[in-house]
């Protein structure tokens, strides 16, 4: 073997001496597909194959946030077939001044959820109703985003509407699906005409509003509103224009005064 490693010809592990018959310094060739044994390189020889690259499948080669990403962005059904007249809730406070800014027109509060089934399976009917309805206001109240909102406001069963309508406040509430969507369409029919306008919109009851404002995981207040006494409240609507009551005098005295003198003594004969 030493002999062989001077005379510069190394054993094969197949047999045969390697390096034999060929001139001292040529490069040595190395078969496709077989490892040598021995190398001037450090690191060792590594034939190159010529097989292919296997190509992954199509499903594997996504980047998994743009997988999330597409399925969120499919999944936001309640998204879908949305009308002028139909908006998402962002805050408390948005749905408190969108009741109040109403005027006489009737508002439609639709609590729902992404999770849902029935939601879902009812919002192209909500939407065709608003198609229908362009006076008729819908809010959406996303439960998932707005679930310590809707706690206040004793809402716990999905899908849930609320109707509002000018001074009445509230006017129905109700839950139904698309099989008794009957309920939906009668509150709408009854509640849904024009009609003259009887003061400002009431929105929220007190007692929700007190609860609203209690509630610490939401960013609210709420200042109860001070009585005014009856004299005080009487006094201001006489002043504003086209109000129906007469001045009222400012104290008993003149009442007396401005009386018929004649009619006062006749009285007393």
């Amino acid at each position: 073997m030493a002999e062989a490693l001077c005379n510069g010809v190394v054993a094969s592990l197949c047999g045969g001496d390697v390096g034999a018959g060929r001139p001292r310094g040529a490069a040595e060739p190395v078969p496709t597909g077989v490892y040598r044994a021995k190398s001037s390189f450090p690191g060792g020889r590594m034939a190159v194959t010529d097989r292919k690259a296997r190509l992954l499948p199509r499903s594997l080669e996504a980047v998994p946030g743009e997988m999330n990403l597409t399925i969120s962005k499919a999944m936001r059904w309640w998204e879908k077939g949305l009308q002028p007249n139909m908006r998402e809730i962002e805050c408390v406070q948005d749905l408190v001044d969108s009741l109040l800014n109403a005027g006489d027109k009737l508002v439609v509060v639709d609590f729902l959820s992404p999770g849902c089934g029935g939601c879902r399976a009812l919002h192209p009917k909500i939407a065709q109703f608003a198609e229908k309805n362009p006076d008729v206001l819908f809010l959406q109240v996303n439960y998932e985003t707005h679930k310590s909102m809707c706690h206040s406001l004793h809402v716990h069963v999905l899908p849930f509407f609320r109707f509002y309508r000018g001074a009445q406040g509230r006017v129905s509430s109700f839950s139904c699906t698309n099989a008794t969507i009957k309920k939906f369409k009668d509150a709408l029919a009854k509640h849904g005409p024009d009609r003259c306008s009887l003061g400002p919109a009431r929105g929220l009851e007190e007692s929700e509003l007190i609860a609203l404002a209690a509630n610490r995981d939401l960013q609210f207040t709420y200042e109860k509103p001070g009585l005014v006494p009856i004299a005080e409240a009487i006094a201001k609507e006489a002043a504003a224009p086209g109000s129906p009551w007469f001045p009222l005098p400012a104290s008993p005295t003149q009442l007396l005064t401005q009386g018929s003198e004649s009619s006062f003594l006749s009285s007393g004969r």
